[in-house]
């Protein structure tokens, strides 16, 4: 037997130390080479590390959601030979010069699980006749029994209620189904308000995707002086050009709101160039982009991710709507690359169906502004002195306020406005 330690490798250029998202081994695992182990994160992008090694897992560095040196331990693994650790070692990457290497990483403390009903009280049964119900672990409990805690079967006895008459809420008899019972009377199928929607209290960790957004949006509110503006967008004559897109589109995808927005967008940025730009703020430097690296907030399992379209504003509207998808696909499936995950000069962020009236989104530091089109509604509006059906979106931007002034903001939605007012001219220059 042989002792191999794999040591977390340089896994990116600058990275110094990478957090544990999740465990796919645990101590006592067996583990073939290649095996996927642990599943690590950088400031870029979540990596999985497999095995280099087959053998036994005696030791890994902590728990998700904490950090671990390049260079440091990440597993240690038990091998049948010497063969195989000094094989291993040659497939290991040193760690990048510079890095930091320590034996263990720190390992958090774990909060205190939350206290919940003790197993005597979702346990506890007693038999009674015709009481059908599903058992809390989901298998189906026989008719003569019923699940109470003791307290609750003992407070029944003294007050002479037959459990078998009285209906629970939930997957057992609690104090405040049989003060139901006493309140209304058997059969009544009365449920105390809020009563289904009461969950135990839970601790979530934050770890991985979530820390990341966290921390991202705590500095975002913390460096820079936001403001917002919103305008209204009469986008009837839009719906109806994308109506007739989509009529006539073929195996080409079907077109949302969001790449006639883009073409918008970028036909309008060149007149206002402080607005799709990044702002350096300890260099003290703005850096104005000629190309358009439009972001996509999008909204995947882990939370919120921003791939990024490259050179948005030398696409055309199929190209938009089929990169749009594509993107939002990998960032939901976890198989967006890092370099489709960075880079953005300006980001667009819509909540789609759900858009609401009007929202003040935070910028995705170091941009100046990120844009936010809210949902398309119907609504009566005066044309001359007729009053007719208008489908109006709310457009808004917020803007970084000591790079972007509110005239420019203001400026430059109306020069979107007037595009989307007047779609021609989103197909001419």
């Amino acid at each position: 037997m042989a002792l191999f330690t794999f040591k977390l490798p340089d896994i990116g250029e600058g990275i110094a130390q990478a957090e544990i998202v999740g465990w796919h081994v645990k101590v006592g695992d067996r583990v073939e080479e290649d095996q996927p182990i642990a599943d690590m994160m950088t400031d870029k992008a979540t990596v999985e590390m497999e095995s280099p090694v087959a053998g036994t897992v005696v030791r890994i560095a902590g728990e998700p959601g904490d950090q671990v040196s390049i260079g440091a331990m990440l597993v240690e693994i038990e091998t049948e030979g010497e063969g195989a650790v000094e094989a291993a070692a040659g497939k290991q990457p040193e760690a990048s010069e510079g890095a930091v290497v320590d034996d263990v990483a720190p390992v958090s403390v774990r909060p205190e699980p939350v206290e919940g009903p003790s197993a005597s009280d979702t346990d506890a049964k007693v038999e009674v006749q015709g009481f059908d119900r599903l058992s809390p672990n989901g298998g189906e409990v026989p008719p003569s029994v019923i699940l109470a805690s003791p307290a609750v079967r003992a407070r029944a006895k003294d007050l002479g209620v037959d459990l078998a008459q009285v209906k629970p809420a939930g997957d057992h008899i609690r104090h405040s189904d049989l003060d139901a019972f006493l309140l209304y009377g058997a059969g009544q199928g009365y449920t105390p308000a809020g009563r289904n929607a009461r969950r135990a209290d839970e601790q979530v960790k934050v770890i991985g995707m979530r820390r990341r957004i966290a921390e991202n949006m705590a500095a975002s509110k913390r460096h820079i002086p936001h403001f917002t503006y919103v305008e209204e967008i009469d986008v009837t004559a839009l719906e109806e050009l994308r109506e007739q897109l989509n009529a006539g589109r073929g195996d080409r995808p079907k077109l949302t709101m969001l790449p006639l927005l883009i073409v918008a967008i970028c036909k309008s940025l060149p007149d206002f160039p402080m607005l799709n730009a990044r702002y350096d703020d300890e260099a003290g430097v703005v850096t104005r982009h000629g190309s358009v690296h439009l972001g996509l907030a999008t909204q995947t399992d882990a939370g919120l991710m921003v791939p990024v379209i490259r050179d948005a504003q030398d696409r055309n509207v199929w190209q938009l709507a089929s990169e749009i998808r594509r993107l939002a696909d990998a960032a939901r499936s976890g198989k967006a690359k890092s370099e489709e995950l960075s880079g953005s000069t300006l980001t667009l962020t819509s909540l789609g169906p759900l858009g609401g009236i009007a929202t003040t989104p935070v910028i995705n530091r170091p941009e100046v502004a990120i844009i936010g089109p809210n949902r398309v509604i119907e609504r009566p509006v005066f044309r001359g002195k007729e009053v007719v059906a208008a489908k109006l979106m709310n457009l808004s931007i917020s803007c970084d306020h000591r790079v972007v002034d509110g005239w420019d903001a203001a400026s430059f939605v109306q020069a979107v406005r007037k595009r989307l007012e007047a779609p021609a001219f989103l197909f001419v220059d």
